[in-house]
């Protein structure tokens, strides 16, 4: 929930929090408010300048620890966290643009800034320059800027001609700002409006790229709109756990936790759109437009929305004037305005994204060298061999297949497993071999079900039982299917009525399983079963692997409202299964049940197949938008900004596993918000299209492509129950 996953990191954000804590806090921000929206500085400013905070992102030689953007913005998310008053984001947005600048001016600027001055940063599309005999003529007005009454140094932005002219503005009587009446009570924010302003060339800042400059800014604000989001879920969460109602928490109550469950959401994707900004400083110019872009329309309207939200859970409480709800609230509505619309970043990150996309890769290629020649061969062996085998109508993986038994020969189907079906790869060795087969532009095979089902025999199975499953499915010999649900025990799986009684030898299973993917071309299914009808429900249940050709079964596909048959429905009329195919002991089932479904929850939340940025691209490719093309684009940057949000959260988890922390909340958040976007970017499809919609064509299908959305919006848990989730095991949230 906060963007420091090393430990250096954390160890800064700890320091600026104490920093902040010490230094008068909010009380002391209320009882000043008029002298900071004047441009006063706060009392704590000379602290935090001997501390260095203003400067950890410059480089050594003007006195800064010549750290980075990923630095500052950790140091920014704390600051906002703490609603730390006055110039410091205007101040080091300033400095930081000041640092990729070259010349005199610069220098001076940055020299002054790295002293503690306060800066300031002015532009806008209405300040027109014009060269004169003295060098520059300005004119106009720039948009508000915060920080500018009262800032010591104001780097200014112009259009000519020739382009941008960036220059220091110095006191003069052509030169008039006018203090606003800020929405954010905190800080200061005025208008700049210059006539005919003279700029001798010695004020000209050099170098500047706009690319870059647009990176710093939406960086830093983003970090902000994180410490906001992130204070205003803790706030919230805070509030409902101890506040009575009928008797009981609050924070019991299953929307109240659904409410916090999505303000937690809403920070990750926050937080992973700052940290994939900050951390793309030495990406090339592409990429750094894309996430800045992302950062501006994925960050900033959460500090807003969050906000809200923790108003709504506080109650009658958080809408008073003495609450600090609102003030965090107005900064962060404040930071969102400023950058620009979201509307204009949605189109801008779509329109960028018509040729290049984010590149995610993180591994240093010179990493593990020697496991890297091992895939490599292995690759180039398999690239040698047919692409044969019994392909599958539906999603799992193609039967008798050379290339899939030299990739389990190689242990690279599932390379985590310990030997001898694996290489008993950690996070490192995973990243690695995955690096090596995304070079190639393959994916990694997958046992599909098998995801969910192996590591629950590796871990509860006994040494037969491994023997006899995991090798022939990691050559894809066997194909698993899963019998838990039914029609009375969904998401209640506690609650499923399926019988296990037991005979000599074995076991006979009876009952009726729904919603199996896949039960029509499975060998193997695991079934969960109620052993002890007399047992607590949690207690009764037991864990089998069922022969799907046994006497007995009946397996009936479903027709979907897409016309699609990928469920089924499975009857087990007095199925036999032998002692040894019941895994662990009997009543042992539910442990098994929560071992394969976190498994389940584990691999999803990577892609995107509904309301794809694919299918817009596509829809603009041939036109068939029933709108104007820049909302279609615009649609289009919502998508991207999507699957970019998806996509950071996941590399933050694996990077947080890479720095050796334990999974956290990020498994369930991607789920929700893996299910989450697809049905917005579905629904978002639909609203483009207009007539087309309503003609069934198979070369691009896009109401039907929504009509599928509920086979995401329930597998693996629905959305609901992954909030309960969120609510009661990550955020602690009491059960009702």
């Amino acid at each position: 929930m906060a963007l420091p996953l090393l430990e250096d990191h954390r160890d800064l954000a700890e320091a600026v929090a104490a920093f902040a804590n010490r230094f008068g806090g909010i009380a002391d921000t209320r009882s000043n408010v008029k002298r900071y929206a004047a441009g006063d500085r706060p009392d704590s400013w000379d602290g935090l300048v001997r501390q260095g905070l203003h400067a950890v992102h410059l480089p050594e030689q003007y006195g800064g620890d010549g750290a980075g953007l990923a630095e500052l913005a950790v140091v920014v998310e704390q600051l906002g966290d703490a609603l730390y008053p006055g110039p410091y984001v205007p101040t080091v947005i300033a400095s930081g643009i000041l640092a990729t600048a070259a010349g005199p001016a610069a220098e001076t600027m940055l020299t002054e800034l790295a002293t503690g001055a306060t800066g300031a940063v002015c532009t806008g599309t209405r300040l027109r320059a014009d060269r004169s005999d003295a060098g520059w003529t300005v004119s106009g007005s720039a948009d508000p800027a915060l920080g500018l009454p009262g800032a010591d140094v104001v780097l200014v932005r112009a259009n000519s001609e020739d382009g941008e002219l960036w220059f220091r503005l110095e006191p003069s009587t052509s030169a008039a700002v006018v203090i606003e009446d800020g929405v954010d009570l905190t800080r200061s924010i005025g208008t700049l409006t210059l006539t005919d302003h003279q700029v001798e060339a010695g004020l000209i800042v050099d170098g500047l790229q706009a690319h870059r400059v647009e990176l710093i800014v939406n960086t830093v604000l983003a970090a902000e709109a994180s410490g906001i989001a992130g204070w205003a879920l803790r706030t919230a969460v805070d509030y409902v756990k101890s506040r009575q109602q009928f008797g009981r928490p609050v924070g019991s109550f299953q929307a109240v936790q659904h409410k916090a469950a999505m303000m937690l959401v809403r920070s990750e994707i926050a937080c992973a759109a700052a940290w994939d900004a900050a951390r793309s400083e030495e990406h090339d110019e592409d990429q750094q437009k894309l996430v800045s872009a992302q950062a501006a329309l994925a960050a900033l309207p959460v500090g807003i929305e969050n906000a809200l939200e923790c108003v709504t859970l506080l109650g009658g409480i958080g809408f008073t004037w003495e609450h600090d709800a609102h003030l965090y609230w107005r900064r962060a509505i404040s930071i969102a305005a400023v950058a620009g619309s979201e509307v204009k970043w949605a189109h801008t990150l779509g329109d960028r994204s018509a040729d290049s996309e984010r590149d995610f890769s993180f591994v240093d290629p010179e990493m593990l060298p020697e496991l890297r020649e091992q895939v490599r061969r292995v690759l180039d062996e398999v690239a040698l061999l047919p692409d044969d085998g019994t392909t599958s109508a539906s999603w799992a993986p193609a039967k008798g297949s050379a290339r899939r038994a030299r990739f389990a020969d190689a242990k690279l189907v599932a390379p985590h497993y310990r030997a001898p079906y694996g290489l008993g790869a950690g996070p490192r060795e995973q990243a690695v071999i995955a690096h090596e087969f995304a070079m190639r532009g393959w994916a990694q095979p997958s046992t599909v079900i098998g995801e969910w089902v192996l590591p629950t025999i590796l871990e509860h199975g006994n040494a037969e039982q491994q023997d006899r499953f995991v090798e022939p499915s990691l050559r894809a010999d066997i194909i698993w299917c899963q019998l838990f649900s039914e029609p009375g025990a969904g998401s209640d799986l506690a609650g499923l009525s399926t019988k296990a009684r037991k005979v000599d030898g074995g076991w006979v299973l009876s009952g009726q399983k729904v919603w199996n993917s896949g039960a029509h071309e499975a060998d193997w299914g695991v079934c969960l079963a109620r052993s002890d009808a007399d047992a607590p429900k949690h207690r009764g249940l037991s864990y089998f692997l069922v022969d799907m050709t046994s006497k007995g079964i009946d397996v009936r596909p479903l027709k979907q409202a897409t016309g699609k048959s990928e469920f089924n429905e499975v009857f087990l009329d007095d199925v036999f299964v032998p002692d040894d195919c019941l895994v662990a002991e009997p009543g042992q089932g539910w442990k098994l049940a929560a071992t394969t479904l976190s498994n389940e929850r584990l691999s999803m939340g990577s892609t995107l197949h509904h309301g794809s940025s694919r299918l817009f691209r596509q829809v603009i490719a041939d036109a068939s938008h029933d709108c104007p093309r820049e909302d279609a684009v615009e649609g289009l940057g919502r998508s991207i900004s999507r699957e970019l949000a998806l996509c950071a959260m996941n590399l933050r988890g694996v990077s947080a596993r890479l720095a050796g922390q334990e999974p956290g909340a990020e498994i369930s958040v991607s789920k929700v918000y893996n299910a989450l976007a697809q049905r917005e970017g579905s629904r978002d499809l639909l609203r483009l299209l207009g007539p087309r919609a309503a003609v069934v064509d198979p070369s691009a299908n896009y109401a039907i492509d929504h009509i599928g959305l509920p086979s995401i919006l329930f597998g693996g848990g629905t959305v609901e129950i992954q909030l309960n989730v969120i609510a009661q095991r990550v955020l602690g949230l009491p059960r009702s």
